[in-house]
């Protein structure tokens, strides 16, 4: 029995340092790495250490107004890109066999260029007509680095994992702090009446390293053994801030920015192949900002959201060490309607990505348990 339990704890503990990391999504502005269980270290023995990094990077350009993309931004040379990079240094810590510790230290670098926000804004006249001639301007990036909002979390084990070896679910709860800086500025050109100043002010709110509020998170997370090899794989995320919104002047103005709630969840599964200590993963996950809040107001700036991809991924273990690699591509991209969307009757539009690459590593230490013992079959049993 025992082996069993390190067995599958070994399995998903690769994974679910890469679910737990949520990650932005372009200029919907879902903040990385909110999770509670930071680091899979729900699957931990009591005493047992797990210390690990996650990397995440994309590269967002295609704009969508709802699910429909304008493809003449790309056409125009009008888009906005956003390459945003992540690392988080993440511990946990057994504290019993079915309760951990966790904590994520994590660090952000964005770059954003565009042409509105540097004096390029379009003529009065029918753009339909005119290919890059009505943007007047010329494009310019700011960037944004440093740490982020740091996370700290406890995860509990509904199951006494040694007695419950084929299925299991764990439930966390933790709090986000409010370390990143979430008034960033940076330089932009072509600003004022004439167009002809250059004056230093906050950066976009999808590239800002904080969200600006404190904020509780709950996450349900649960595997089954769905046959000799098989193991599938369930997680829900949310991430409630109380915060309203906050003031910052960007581009010569005052603005109030939302701090939103955020959302996630993952369906997968992992299978065995004949390579030791390897497994395939495979997937879907939804990620999204909402355009109301669970707790508190909804006004101020927000461009609310979501995207659904497809996850296909590799996860390998040997002795104490392991690596994860998935790369999820985006099967489906809608930028909702936001609370001032709805008052006004607009709809705004966002910049997403098609596609992420999140690289994660992790080393267990303080017991001699292998992350992956022995494997035969992903449950043993």
């Amino acid at each position: 029995m025992k082996n069993s339990y390190l067995t599958i704890a070994g399995i998903l503990c690769l994974y679910l340092l890469s679910y737990n990391q949520i990650h932005a999504q372009g200029c919907v502005a879902i903040r990385s790495g909110c999770g509670a269980n930071v680091g899979g270290g729900a699957s931990l023995q009591k005493g047992q250490w797990q210390a690990g990094t996650n990397f995440r990077y994309f590269h967002s350009y295609k704009h969508f107004r709802g699910k429909h993309e304008e493809t003449n931004r790309v056409k125009e040379g009008s888009e906005v890109i956003n390459d945003s990079f992540f690392l988080d240094f993440l511990m946990s810590y057994g504290l019993t066999d079915r309760l951990s510790l966790n904590v994520a230290l994590p660090f952000v670098h964005h770059n954003r260029s565009s042409l509105y926000e540097h004096g390029g804004n379009p003529k009065e006249d029918d753009i339909s007509t005119v290919e890059n001639e009505f943007w007047a301007g010329d494009r310019h990036a700011t960037s944004s680095a440093g740490l982020a909002d740091i996370r700290l979390g406890m995860t509990y084990w509904l199951l006494d994992p040694a007695e419950s070896t084929g299925t299991n679910a764990s439930i966390g709860l933790g709090m986000k702090f409010a370390s990143g800086d979430y008034r960033a500025q940076d330089e932009f050109y072509n600003q004022g009446d004439n167009k002809d100043q250059t004056i230093l002010s906050g950066v976009d709110q999808s590239i800002q390293p904080g969200d600006g509020g404190y904020g509780v998170t709950l996450d349900v997370q649960g595997y089954h053994t769905l046959s000799n090899g098989v193991v599938i794989s369930a997680n829900l995320y949310y991430l409630s801030n109380p915060r309203e919104y906050y003031t910052l002047e960007t581009r010569g103005r005052s603005r109030d920015f939302s701090v939103p709630d955020q959302y996630a969840a993952r369906l997968g599964a992992l299978v065995m192949t004949p390579i030791h200590g390897l497994f395939f993963y495979g997937g879907g996950r939804l990620e999204g900002v909402p355009s109301s809040d669970l707790i508190g107001g909804d006004e101020g700036f927000r461009r609310p959201g979501y995207a659904i991809s497809l996850e296909p991924g590799l996860t390998y273990g040997i002795r104490n060490t392991a690596f994860n690699l998935t790369v999820p591509v985006a099967v489906e991209r809608n930028r909702t309607r936001s609370f001032s969307d709805k008052e006004s009757g607009g709809h705004g539009d966002a910049a997403f990505a098609d596609y992420l690459i999140n690289f994660s590593f992790s080393y267990r230490f303080g017991k001699s348990t292998p992350v992956l013992e022995s494997i035969q079959s992903p449950t043993g049993i």
